[in-house]
């Protein structure tokens, strides 16, 4: 199940390889489906979910029947695909003229399948503003292509953790928490002050973290990254003279570094990001957590992790397709969705459900509320370009300016001349 973050795959080969297979050039968009379409609600489609089966299976069998109800000559088919390596085989698919009608796709696998005209643009004659909420529908718009490429479906985003017995204990006032990342390196330096075994920041910038805080990090028209600037650099030195200071932990350069939730969860740092559920899954790892933590809104721009229903423009009953997509994709079966799946539904209208807005006195609840508020001004910090081969240099190169091998502009000097390079290869 995909809470938060999807994992980037290292997709521009193998984009590369389906642009060649389809014999399009990239930046095609979609077409218009299958030649001598009916606008009738008919036949058979299949619907392909990412690693929600055989936990979900009960909610989206009900969705296919009900839908089955209604249009008794339309058949859906689910087919469910393992979380492993699901980009590569969504990228198979379309390569061999296979990809499902309807296929759930984060907006980073859709990237590649709309540049190759594979998915169908459907706002074509549909306003979907009045449906889903704008920044999801954003994140189905790419640049250099017109058109939105998915009904938004489930959602996720970050919110900040604070263990309030360490700030206590160590200077800090649980009830003025850090907003901004300027706050944050000062409590840091409170904290560090005070308690100088204990840590309130436990994590590496990423390219995340320059957008986050308002940094642009590639051009408009998506051709070029943008990230070694001046004002970017600030950013990764505050980070070097953080490290440098002592106010974050020795292993977070190490190989075997456990990462920031694992050590919130062991009572090691005072600071972590999770989702909604992470009030949940903390106590049940460490029972002794319970009571001893609080949260806030995401620091500078909260992260959006979207997930949405794609229909494959080759569908051979592309309205049926269409039809099931915003079928499931309508508010009240997103809200039944996400409060099966710890998720937040894309739906306009969704904020009524008290469920979303309202606390419950507990600290699960008060996270869900924060975390559905922060949805509105959430955004996806990581263009779709971005891959995996491009972060991993990126983190290699941060590594070093934070160690003060090199300096915070040289490192994104480097890492912006190859995430360019590596771009160039996906066009």
């Amino acid at each position: 199940m995909h809470q938060k973050k999807t994992t980037k795959k290292l997709m521009a080969g193998a984009a590369l390889l389906l642009s060649a297979a389809l014999g399009m050039t990239a930046c095609s968009g979609g077409s218009q489906g299958s030649d001598q379409q009916s606008d009738a609600i008919e036949g058979e489609i299949t619907l392909q979910t990412w690693s929600l089966t055989p936990k979900f299976s009960d909610y989206l069998n009900k969705v296919i029947a009900d839908f089955e109800k209604a249009n008794p000559k339309a058949k859906v088919k689910l087919l469910d695909q393992p979380g492993d390596g699901y980009s590569e085989k969504v990228l198979s698919q379309a390569a061999s003229n296979s990809l499902p009608d309807v296929v759930n796709l984060p907006n980073d696998f859709a990237y590649p399948l709309a540049q190759q005209g594979v998915l169908q643009d459907l706002s074509q004659g549909d306003d979907l503003s009045k449906s889903y909420v704008q920044g999801a529908l954003d994140a189905y718009k790419f640049p250099g292509i017109d058109g939105t490429y998915a009904y938004p479906w489930y959602l996720q985003t970050d919110v900040n953790y604070w263990n309030t017995d360490q700030l206590s204990q160590c200077g800090l006032d649980p009830a003025k928490l850090p907003s901004s990342r300027d706050e944050l390196f000062t409590q840091a330096k409170t904290m560090h002050d005070k308690c100088p075994d204990k840590f309130l920041i436990s994590t590496l910038p990423g390219l995340n973290a320059l957008t986050a805080t308002g940094q642009k990090v590639i051009n408009d028209d998506g051709a070029q990254f943008t990230f070694a600037t001046d004002d970017s650099a600030k950013v990764i030195d505050k980070y070097r003279d953080a490290y440098k200071a002592g106010y974050m932990p020795p292993s977070i350069l190490n190989n075997n570094y456990q990462g920031n939730a694992k050590l919130f969860t062991q009572q090691k740092v005072a600071w972590t990001t999770a989702g909604s559920s992470g009030a949940l899954d903390f106590v049940r790892d460490n029972p002794s957590l319970k009571g001893k933590f609080t949260e806030n809104k995401a620091l500078d721009t909260p992260p959006l992790y979207p997930q949405g229903l794609s229909v494959s423009a080759k569908s051979k009953h592309l309205a049926t397709a269409k039809a099931f997509a915003k079928f499931m994709t309508n508010a009240e079966n997103q809200n039944a969705f996400a409060k099966l799946t710890n998720t937040f539904p894309s739906s306009t209208g969704s904020s009524e459900d008290p469920f979303y807005s309202k606390e419950d006195g507990t600290e699960a609840g008060k996270a869900r509320v924060l975390a559905f508020n922060s949805l509105k001004e959430g955004k996806v910090l990581n263009p779709v370009q971005w891959n995996s081969a491009m972060d991993d240099y990126f983190k290699q190169q941060v590594a070093l300016a934070v160690k003060g091998d090199i300096s915070g502009k040289e490192a994104l000097q480097k890492a912006q001349d190859k995430a360019n390079q590596l771009l160039k290869q996906q066009k």
